[in-house]
């Protein structure tokens, strides 16, 4: 096997981040989880009282052979609002901010560039306020957090909020989605 990468990005409900990512050819794992903020070893109860600092983040182990920092990038811009401050939907807080944790200065360099290339493309009327900071530690979420689509297709969250995400990001993401 490939030597892998790793990514993490928070935008928003992990739910919705991990089912995308889950999805992307060259992506081996994507894990709900916290990384942001200053609490060792984060509960989903501490992190949704929005006082750890901690956002809902999903980290991703990919084959960069597969699929790209880049490609990672485009699809966390395309499947989320970057425009809205600690806000995705009816999901408010500190813990639904959109943000890149950086692993190295390559990740750096290129979300950043990424960000300006948005920002300067007039897709949105309002600013991008992504935060790009450097990763420092992450802390998978609980057993009932991972593959929660996946798992709870059914559910009303998932069928009202995830699995339109998730159609439009198929659609637009086809030839780069696992066979």
């Amino acid at each position: 096997m490939a030597q892998l990468d790793t990514a993490t990005f928070g935008a928003g409900c992990f739910w919705c981040t991990e089912a995308v990512f889950e999805a992307l050819e060259g992506v081996v794992s994507a894990t709900s989880g916290y990384a942001g903020g200053d609490m060792e070893k984060p509960t989903y109860e501490a992190v949704c009282a929005g006082n750890t600092g901690h956002a809902e983040a999903v980290q991703v182990a990919y084959d960069p052979d597969k699929v790209s920092y880049a490609d990672l990038l485009e699809v966390f811009w395309a499947t989320h609002d970057p425009t809205t401050q600690n806000r995705q939907g009816a999901d408010i807080g500190v813990q639904y901010r959109s943000v890149i944790f950086y692993h190295d200065e390559e990740q750096k360099r290129l979300a950043e560039a990424s960000k300006e290339i948005l920002a300067a493309s007039g897709e949105f009327t309002n600013p991008i306020v992504t935060e790009i900071v450097p990763f420092r530690a992450f802390f998978p979420a609980e057993r009932r957090h991972q593959e929660y689509y996946k798992n709870n297709q059914d559910a009303p969250y998932c069928q009202i909020v995830i699995t339109p995400k998730f159609e439009k990001f198929a659609k637009r993401f086809k030839e780069k989605l696992k066979k």
